[in-house]
């Protein structure tokens, strides 16, 4: 966990990018404070209020950095420490706030952990779920709800959020500051590691690659990898637009998702974490193809098996 002065009291939190739930984090030192995202569990959250405390200057008497807490999307890693900054403002988009109140629980990743639950095939899955603790988290939405676009300002300091979604999920939005030309950006972007899409659409997302380069930002702050600048942004895209034409070429050529997620080449991006995500990504672009909503259920856990297969047989 590194914490970086990305400007004048401005700092991004980075976790080292080990794959599932490795996630980043923003922290703004003005104004009472406002911390971008927390991660996946207490004990790690808990590292982040410390690294946050040892350079805010609005320490309250719970040892809390901030007065405000903002949730980029509704995904754990992002969210589920959030109880630890109860008594702050935590502010999110409507569709975030209720999408956490219906995603998997930290007692079924408990129970994956702890071996109440089985799932065929997703050994490695459940491995990766070993370095984190899930035991006592409740679950926190934010209670400060906007739809299009929130303005704060802080010490004199612009701060705009900006929905953007549905790209990664549902309700995702980034947090602009034009003066320090810095944008946090959620799981919106990653770096370096295979993006993977939950609802949203090809087009949205590109949209929303799109309008985070249109602000003009020195300093990006994804949602996993490291800092970046709108050259990696428009990389991501890249990719985006790679897979989904490939995939368009294997649909029409009568193929499976799982013959074309192996029969895609994956080139320059093949050393990025995780790159067996294309099998999410094969399957968001088919479903487009096929004309489903962009909001229909996926069997997520069979996605993953073919995930798991994929890496082992390229293992």
């Amino acid at each position: 966990m590194k914490l970086t002065e990305i400007s004048k009291d401005v700092y991004a939190c980075i976790q080292p990018d080990k794959g599932l739930g490795w996630s980043n984090s923003g922290f703004v030192n003005l104004g009472g404070g406002l911390v971008i995202d927390t991660f996946w569990d207490l004990p790690l959250t808990r590292e982040l209020i410390s690294c946050y405390t040892s350079v805010s200057s609005s320490v309250d008497e719970q040892g809390r950095p901030a007065a405000r807490l903002v949730n980029t999307h509704h995904n754990g890693d992002h969210c589920w420490g959030n109880q630890l900054f109860a008594g702050a403002e935590i502010i999110g988009h409507t569709l975030c706030a209720e999408a956490m109140r219906n995603d998997p629980t930290p007692g079924l990743f408990a129970a994956l952990q702890g071996g109440g639950m089985a799932l065929p095939g997703l050994d490695d899955f459940v491995a990766a779920l070993s370095a984190f603790d899930f035991s006592g988290i409740e679950i926190t939405p934010p209670t400060t709800l906007f739809d299009e676009k929130l303005q704060l300002t802080l010490d004199g300091c612009a701060l705009e959020m900006i929905y953007v979604g549905p790209a990664h999920t549902i309700g995702d939005v980034i947090i602009h500051l034009p003066e320090q030309k810095v944008v946090y950006v959620g799981d919106v972007v990653f770096r370096k590691c295979t993006p993977i899409g939950w609802e949203g659409s090809y087009r949205q997302w590109a949209a929303a690659l799109e309008a985070i380069c249109d602000l003009q930002p020195d300093v990006v702050v994804p949602g996993h990898g490291p800092l970046t600048d709108v050259a990696g942004v428009r990389e991501m895209g890249e990719y985006l637009s790679y897979v989904r034409e490939q995939s368009q070429r294997c649909f029409e050529a009568g193929m499976s998702e799982r013959e074309a997620a192996r029969g895609i080449d994956l080139g320059p991006y093949a050393g990025w974490t995780e790159p067996e995500r294309i099998v999410f990504n094969v399957h968001r672009a088919y479903r487009e193809f096929r004309g489903e909503a962009f909001d229909a259920p996926v069997d997520a856990i069979a996605l993953m098996q073919e995930m798991a297969a994929l890496r082992s047989e390229r293992s």
